[in-house]
């Protein structure tokens, strides 16, 4: 399938405008380092374009996002020739990003400047790059370390270590990246150095400062190519080498290569999909190799053969796995839900690298990058957490996992960026008050987390905590304005802020207004129903949202943020799809008994806003948050509400896919009549029986089935039972009060 994706999808962004606001990243799943050919390093964090025809150099990055930045990154850009300074810009050259190659497992990219041919691959820890020189005079490679840097070179071994430093609010104001490179070839002793100040060289072996750039020159005696070896530790310089010595060292640039592709096909293989329509095949498996990219380990294999880390908070080598870059705030939705699908064994050593992570700091990870940066509201780990739970995933750490989250629920931290914030008004009111920033979210968030801890505690048999979060999953209903049919903010006193202007972002609200953030109730569709006074007012708001102008209010920001301009580009009303608080939304008519709302949108959502283009996404993707919900609607069923193990039935999009199961056994899905025209699910058989209920089971699924839809061109005449309906807590016998 590799040969499907080119890794540019979604990277043509701009800070005030995102079309997923991804990277062309070239590495091994979930490794540790990922590589991208830079562009412009002026434009900060948007320092690749696919439409520049500028390269700089290949990037060793750890940018999961660019609101969050990049760490521990480095520069290596191949040149040749005499060169007069040492900055980026008058080293770089053109390219021809038509003829490059740009996939997940290999980058090719010719340098029109200095006719080199460069090709790179990766593994979990470094990388190969193999450069092909046509001119010979003074070939080189130029590192810049950003930051704080230092270079050591060996002549004898052509070998180079140091360690770069460049992230700041790490807990770790030191935190460093060592490194260490080996040459093919020998290297050239009197134009190896470095620029002064006043812009002359200096012949040297070693060099240390900030914004380090180091010119290294090679002794080209053959018409072969130059060889770089590179591998990272974030433990030690020692640690560098050994990384080196067992992923580089015994393998040649072909085996290697080899070995990044069977990692990729390893995944990408688990789902066969076919489709009339081969561009949207296209656009599925690049959405699947996005899913396997973060989050990125964080710990390496010593020479015992065991996993060790560096843990920033005690400045100290631990024992155990670690994983960093995620933001479960947007990646709880989609991502963890398809782990649970697909790849269990490797969700649960994430959640060991999590439980890692609460052992050393007291709280449960939010946004980890390298460690805690505390943004986005809530605590939605809990998710993560309680679908394992019900999924029978790491069973062994789920009351160690329990603990951690009664502890990050109740516990004020005196570091913000950790825990709950406004915890202690949240127990006092049942709410956030609106004094504080995004209280309506936090509420929110917080009442579908104390729902996952109760279930949590159900599976372990803790009846009174069950009990007690239980209740508190309710609190949703304490911020419901039934007048408006909105989540509003109240102060301490109970009163909502007038006048109201459900259009307006920010303050509030997290990314979005009132329309997008009014529904976040997943546990509990069924009780917001209720609010709402029955199936028709709550339908005809959902109406409302999707029949209006995409209008906005910038008040909270005092600016137009990214998310309200994508909103307004497209013609889908207040279903603000390019930011995770809509992604549940168009799954709403279903849970009130009007699935053929649901999928029609869901379709016209899928095909017109989704490609394989650099303008694939209609937002942020977001760690494969965006990814994993193309992935779950185009299959038919979606994860709204993590921890309960059932999936709502959509709208699929492909004529056939066969899911391959971790257990040997087989998710057959075909769709009939799968034609634009045909925009309803006019009948669900699974495992040859008609099939009404509007969800599909986690246990079913596991076991292998068949699930056929046969579409149709209006929408079926149905009326379906309670029972018939997706779960809420409202309705579930076995956890009323």
């Amino acid at each position: 399938m590799l040969e499907l994706i080119d890794t540019r999808q979604g990277t043509e962004n701009q800070h005030s405008y995102s079309n997923g606001n991804t990277l062309p990243y070239t590495g091994f799943p979930f490794g540790m380092n990922f590589f991208v050919p830079q562009t412009k390093h002026t434009n900060g964090s948007w320092f690749f374009h696919p439409r520049d025809r500028v390269f700089q150099g290949f990037r060793l990055t750890h940018q999961p996002s660019p609101w969050m930045g990049d760490f521990s990154h480095l520069l290596l850009t191949p040149l040749s020739g005499a060169v007069h300074h040492d900055d980026i810009y008058h080293n770089q050259s053109s390219y021809r990003p038509e003829n490059a190659v740009y996939q997940p497992h290999y980058l090719q990219i010719t340098q029109a400047r200095y006719q080199i041919k460069n090709e790179l691959v990766p593994t979990t820890y470094g990388s190969i790059l193999r450069s092909a020189y046509r001119d010979f005079n003074l070939p080189g490679l130029s590192l810049h370390l950003p930051g704080k840097g230092n270079v050591s070179l060996d002549i004898e071994k052509n070998k180079l270590t140091g360690y770069v430093s460049n992230f700041a609010g790490c807990e770790d104001p030191d935190f460093k990246m060592y490194f260490v490179m080996t040459f093919s070839h020998p290297i050239d002793q009197v134009h190896t150095g470095f620029f002064q100040e006043d812009k002359t060289f200096t012949s040297a072996f070693s060099a240390t400062g900030e914004d380090q750039h180091f010119l290294m020159r090679f002794l080209l005696t053959e018409d072969k190519p130059l060889e770089t070896r590179l591998a990272t530790s974030f433990i030690s310089s020692a640690q560098a080498e050994w990384n080196l010595s067992q992923e580089l060292s015994p393998f040649s640039f072909n085996a290697l290569k080899e070995r990044a592709e069977e990692a990729w096909e390893h995944y990408l293989n688990k789902i066969e999909v076919k489709n009339k329509d081969f561009s949207t095949v296209k656009t599925f498996y690049h959405c699947m190799y996005r899913m396997f990219l973060f989050p990125q380990k964080f710990y390496e294999i010593n020479q015992q053969g065991e996993p060790i880390h560096y843990d920033t908070t005690s400045k100290s080598v631990k024992p155990g796995v670690l994983y960093t870059n995620n933001g479960f705030w947007d990646t709880f939705r989609t991502v963890y839900p398809f782990y649970s699908l697909l790849i269990p064994e490797e969700y649960e050593e994430m959640l060991r690298g999590f439980l890692n992570s609460y052992k050393e700091t007291g709280f449960l990870p939010k946004w980890l990058s390298p460690d805690e940066r505390g943004l986005m509201p809530g605590t939605l780990i809990d998710a993560v957490i309680a679908d394992a739970s019900q999924k029978g995933i790491a069973v062994d750490i789920i009351p160690e996992l329990f603990e951690a989250m009664v502890k990050t629920a109740s516990t004020v931290s005196s570091k913000r960026t950790y825990g709950r914030q406004g915890i202690e008004d949240y127990d006092t009111y049942g709410y956030i008050p609106s004094s504080h920033h995004e209280s309506v979210n936090h509420t929110l968030d917080y009442a579908f987390s104390d729902f996952c801890i109760s279930r949590v505690a159900q599976k372990l048999g803790q009846d009174d905590l069950r009990k007690t979060f239980e209740k508190r999953a309710y609190n949703y209903r304490n911020i419901f304005h039934k007048e408006t049919g909105f989540m509003r903010a109240k102060d301490k006193q109970g009163k909502v802020e007038e006048p109201f202007n459900s259009f307006s972002w920010g303050q509030d609200y997290a990314e979005g207004s009132a329309w997008q953030s009014s529904f976040a109730v997943f546990h509990d569709f069924a009780g917001l129903i209720n609010a709402y006074g029955g199936k028709e007012p709550f339908r005809n708001k959902l109406v409302d949202l999707c029949n209006q102008e995409p209008i906005f209010d910038t008040k909270g920001y005092r600016l137009e943020i990214h998310e309200m301009s994508e909103m307004a580009a497209i013609d889908f009303g207040q279903v603000a799809i390019s930011n995770q608080p809509s992604f549940h939304l168009p799954y709403l008519f279903t849970y009130a008994g009007d699935p053929a709302s649901s999928q029609v949108l869901l379709k016209q959502l899928m095909t017109q806003l989704f490609s394989s283009s650099p303008t694939g996404y209609p937002g942020d993707e977001d760690n494969g948050s965006m990814s994993g919900w193309f992935i779950f609607s185009s299959m038919g069923f979606y994860p709204i509400c993590p921890g309960t193990g059932e999936y709502v039935i959509g709208m699929p999009i492909f004529d056939e896919i066969t899911i391959h199961l971790p257990n040997d056994k087989k998710i057959e899905i075909s769709t009939a009549f799968n034609q634009p025209q045909f925009n309803f699910v006019h009948q669900v058989t699974v495992n040859n029986e008609i099939y009404n209920k509007l969800f599909l089971k986690h246990d079913v699924l596991i076991k292998g089935c068949t699930i056929d839809f046969q579409l149709g061109i209006v929408p079926p005449n149905k009326d379906y039972a309670e029972t018939d309906l997706p779960y809420s807590l409202s309705t579930d016998s076995a956890s009323l009060l």
